[in-house]
């Protein structure tokens, strides 16, 4: 029996060694950068940061090809990796152009897969692939040599004297971004500077060359027994970096500005104002859910709404309460954007308030776009034969066919006007708007005016 139970536990104790040595092993916990930079690279760079702090992982280690993408972006994902609590490395495994360089700069240490390649981060049109204007190049001039820089001085003995000199050379990742840089031996005042794996050994751009993330973990890093954790995104992050891309918010601007444009025209229709609403929806929330977008700035956008429901319902027309509606609608698509505390624009770059207005802008011109293409084809054969009324509909036309001989005319109302409805006047029966409260069906009304192919009436 004694020696059942002695056996029991050392099996027992065996098992809670092999536990602790499990526990006890270093953590590495790699994240993927193998797309364009753009709103979902930054989302699963942050959400893995998270959980590599969470798990106490010993180290991060960005597995990296990607031929660059978004600027925004890209500073945004170099500031989370400089202000990262666990130490950041990077595997460049091919390519690391672009904004894909400056998030590589911003590792503690940079790897490179020997025939992999860095560099080549001038500013260029997102549409035509052609050279942006120097106002850009200067920007992203100045965040390359900051995060070179941010890597501090090393203290070294050259030929009998100390020498105190950058970790990193700012010169030369400037030399990536403008072409006027030289850099003798490696690149002429003709070209962008791009590095291979060893000139960037040469240049101090890279601590070591390995053919694979495990290599790199035993050989570089020093990690012989290791746990290897690897973030994976949910389509949760996969449609909330989809809907953060601006072309997609652009879109959803367009429908914004459309629904609310033609719930203007149609009140009570319901459809515009549901598509407005739906886009609003899928506009605000990732935002918000990302830390862009603060409670304020959605309230700002709740409170033009009110507005402009307060002008279609109760002072029906174009005035001062839907102008300014509008103008916080606006404004709110536009803060939403911005990565500004409670109104604090202090150290925000001038490129991402010009991406906001951008944005937002070109959300606009594309609702107008959509407006002026609806506005022609309503009423006529296809999908949208049936959105407006005819004139040869039996029983009523949807607005006057001459519209100054009906004002000042008096008829009843053919349905309830809470305030839109149908007036009977001379047997035909319209559109119209009670311009005073709700008129009950049967009541006597007169014309008042004629707008935006509207009847706005009284109750006599």
């Amino acid at each position: 029996m004694k020696k059942i139970s002695f056996t029991f536990l050392l099996f027992l104790h065996l098992i809670s060694f092999d536990i602790i040595a499990q526990d006890s092993k270093p953590i590495i916990y790699r994240i993927n950068i193998m797309e364009n930079i753009g709103s979902n690279t930054w989302i699963y760079l942050r959400n893995g940061l998270h959980e590599a702090q969470l798990k106490n992982a010993d180290a991060v280690l960005l597995d990296m090809n990607t031929y660059g993408g978004g600027v925004l972006e890209a500073d945004s994902m170099r500031t989370a990796i400089l202000n990262s609590k666990v130490p950041v490395y990077v595997f460049i495994d091919v390519n690391a152009a672009s904004a894909g360089a400056l998030i590589a700069i911003a590792c503690d240490s940079i790897y490179m897969k020997n025939s992999s390649s860095i560099g080549a981060a001038t500013v260029v049109d997102g549409g035509t692939g052609a050279k942006a204007p120097d106002k850009y190049q200067s920007y992203m001039r100045g965040i390359m040599r900051a995060t070179a820089e941010s890597h501090g001085k090393i203290t070294i003995i050259e030929n009998g004297d100390t020498i105190s000199r950058w970790r990193r050379d700012p010169t030369i990742a400037e030399a990536m971004v403008d072409e006027r840089i030289v850099i003798p031996g490696y690149a002429d005042s003709t070209q962008i500077l791009t590095l291979t794996a060893s000139q960037a050994i040469e240049l101090g751009y890279c601590e070591g060359i390995a053919e694979s993330v495990h290599e790199v973990i035993v050989s570089q890093l020093g990690y012989n027994d290791y746990i290897l954790e690897t973030y994976n995104p949910t389509l949760y992050d996969k449609i909330k970096g989809f809907l953060t891309n601006g072309v997609v918010q652009a879109f959803l601007i367009m429908f914004i500005i459309g629904g609310i444009y033609f719930e203007l025209q149609s009140p009570g229709v319901g459809f515009p104002s549901a598509a407005a609403l739906t886009a609003a929806i899928l506009y605000f929330t990732p935002l918000y859910l990302t830390g862009y977008a603060q409670n304020w700035e959605v309230l700002l956008f709740v409170l033009g709404l009110i507005f402009i429901v307060f002008e279609i319902f109760v002072v029906p027309g174009f005035g001062v309460t839907g102008i300014l509606g509008i103008v916080l609608i606006l404004a709110s698509l536009i803060l939403a954007l911005v990565g500004n505390i409670n109104f604090n624009f202090e150290g925000l770059p001038a490129r991402e308030i010009f991406r906001a207005f951008i944005t937002v802008l070109g959300g606009m011109g594309m609702g107008i776009i959509l407006i002026i293409y609806l506005m022609s084809r309503i009423g006529k054969k296809g999908i949208f034969m049936n959105v407006a009324l005819h004139a040869d509909q039996e029983g009523y036309v949807s607005v006057p066919m001459e519209p100054k001989s009906i004002v000042g005319k008096t008829g009843f109302a053919a349905t309830v006007l809470r305030p839109s409805g149908k007036v009977n006047i001379d047997g035909e029966y319209y559109d119209a708007i009670s311009l005073r409260g709700m008129i009950e069906k049967g009541d006597e009304i007169e014309v008042k005016r004629y707008e935006n192919f509207q009847l706005y009436v009284v109750r006599k």
